[in-house]
């Protein structure tokens, strides 16, 4: 009976919820009145079938119903928009807790249009590798996003692209654009299995940067596989005396890289062009002044301060304010802090000398702190916890802010809207022409050859190189990170102006295999023991 009035107050605002709430509150009441209190309190499994049901009600009822109760809202883009409006959760996060909004700025704020920017920086990379020395052919190269996708593994002994899952297993393997089969995997890698430590032989191609470079891979191993100039070895190709081997051709292609972003012409040529480069958004002016009311807003970008003006000038250049019939207002003035030349990772580790920036100029003067990460949470005020951190870099923003600082993460997965695109047009397929009218059995090989079509046929919808988060049915090592590191994700920040502030974004219940055998699985007449 106590422990019925103690609920009575939960009970009166349940019946403000929707039915289903109010049903399952009830049960629990229910199942609470009728256990005796001795079970209740000791919550022993041999106690009997009540006890059981009360373990079951408390996962599958209470729980949901008491964290509903912690959100002042329903889900509004979970029932109302599409998938891909949506936030996806891994951890929990009240948005209310939170004290400050950080962000990166280039394919986060910056969204840079695919495959025109790929395209750009793929050219660019292939004129520079020209000039230090490779054949002419390559010139004629074309970039074609459908082979390409993030979270490939490049093993510079072998010059393969390894698709592989978190353990390090081998889920599809790529020499050139020749698709090998199991045998031939097994021929180069025994368990179809690699040590993802070793990083010196094996480099992720964790970001959508690494896009052109990992199509330039391939279409390297692929030119010289087939040039009659060059012969084929294991570990790379020979022209008479002179032998070039993967992992050289593998620093080429990364010094090349870098050089295109640091010293050549990659940001030069987007500025030029920022309506065909740069995708420019009239929510997010919007989503930021509203995050201003409610909490701090920070900018934390690699980028140099004259880029970033240059970028965000774009971005926020509409003849209104946040809204139409406001004013229009600078871009610095939705931030709280600006921070440009972050040198990400490093920023969130042993940390780097902060210089103020005169805006003018560009100059920087006056050196201000290191250990710059820690240094952001004293001027903005806030602790790691109280921080979400918005980015699309899984590595860079998300893993390194997640471990070195405790900040909450919000990763912004831009091809997630494809996948999603893909997986509720395409797998309803194996329900076609199936309704509550069908009485036949369907034929069991006949329906595993169904859903192996049908899985086939959204890996080729994904691109070549099949879904950044799965390949058949097992997880790619992308998306056990994503699971991992990111508290929040989707394909969009935007995605969170569909959100109000005061939202509790819970995650699902996760039990550990042996809880659910014993909830739901074990007979209730096996709980009957006596010791």
């Amino acid at each position: 009976m106590v422990g019925f009035v103690t609920l009575v107050p939960a009970l009166c605002r349940s019946f403000t919820k929707p039915p289903c709430v109010v049903l399952g509150f009830l049960l629990t009441v229910l199942v609470i009145i009728l256990t005796p209190r001795g079970e209740i309190l000791r919550g022993a499994p041999d106690r009997g079938r009540l006890s059981v049901v009360l373990y079951v009600f408390h996962f599958l009822i209470i729980a949901p119903t008491v964290d509903f109760f912690k959100s002042s809202c329903l889900p509004i883009a979970d029932s109302v928009f599409p998938a891909w409006y949506r936030v996806f959760v891994n951890r929990s996060l009240a948005m209310e807790k939170i004290k400050c909004f950080g962000f990166d700025m280039d394919y986060t704020l910056a969204v840079y249009k695919s495959p025109e920017y790929e395209s750009l920086g793929f050219e660019l990379t292939v004129e520079r590798l020209v000039h230090i020395g490779y054949p002419q052919e390559l010139l004629s190269f074309v970039y074609d996003p459908a082979f390409p996708t993030r979270g490939l593994v490049f093993d510079t002994m072998y010059g393969n692209l390894l698709k592989v899952d978190a353990y390090g297993n081998i889920l599809v393997c790529v020499h050139g654009f020749n698709f090998l089969r199991g045998p031939e995997i097994r021929e180069l890698y025994p368990n179809k299995f690699i040590q993802r430590d070793d990083t010196e032989r094996f480099y992720i191609l964790n970001t959508l940067f690494n896009l052109p470079e990992t199509y330039l891979f391939a279409c390297l191993v692929d030119f010289f596989s087939n040039c009659d100039r060059y012969a084929s070895c294991e570990t790379g190709f020979k022209d008479g005396d002179l032998f070039m081997s993967f992992k050289s051709m593998f620093q080429d292609i990364r010094d090349a890289v870098d050089w295109v972003h640091f010293k050549g012409t990659l940001k030069e040529k987007t500025v030029e062009n920022l309506e065909k480069y740069v995708v420019r958004d009239a929510k997010l002016p919007l989503l930021l002044s509203r995050m201003n009311e409610v909490a701090k807003v920070f900018l934390a970008t690699n980028s140099d301060y004259k880029y970033t003006h240059k970028i965000m000038t774009y971005l926020f250049d509409f003849p209104h304010g946040p809204k139409h019939g406001t004013s229009h207002r600078p871009w610095q003035s939705y931030f709280d802090l600006i921070l440009v030349d972050a040198r990400k990772p490093l920023f969130f580790g042993e940390g780097t000398v902060l210089r103020q920036v005169d805006t003018v100029s560009n100059y920087t003067i006056t050196p201000l702190h290191s250990r710059s990460s820690d240094i952001v949470c004293d001027l903005l005020g806030a602790k790691g916890k109280d921080i979400v951190y918005i980015g699309d870099h899984i590595f860079g923003d998300i893993l390194k802010s997640k471990k070195r600082q405790g900040w909450r993460t919000f990763l912004v997965i831009p091809e997630l809207a494809q996948e999603l695109h893909v997986w509720t047009d395409k797998s309803c397929e194996s329900h076609t022409h199936l309704d509550s009218s069908s009485n036949e059995r369907p034929d069991i090989s006949a329906l595993q050859r169904r859903v192996k079509k049908v899985t086939h046929d959204m890996d080729m919808c994904y691109g070549m190189m099949g879904s950044l988060f799965r390949s058949g049915s097992r997880q790619t090592l992308f998306a056990s990170q994503v699971m991992r590191y990111a508290d929040l994700y989707a394909a969009s920040f935007i995605n969170l102006l569909y959100y109000p502030f005061s939202y509790l974004f819970r995650a699902a219940h996760v039990l550990v295999s042996h809880c659910i055998e014993f909830l739901l699985l074990i007979p209730v007449n096996s709980l009957q023991l006596k010791i």
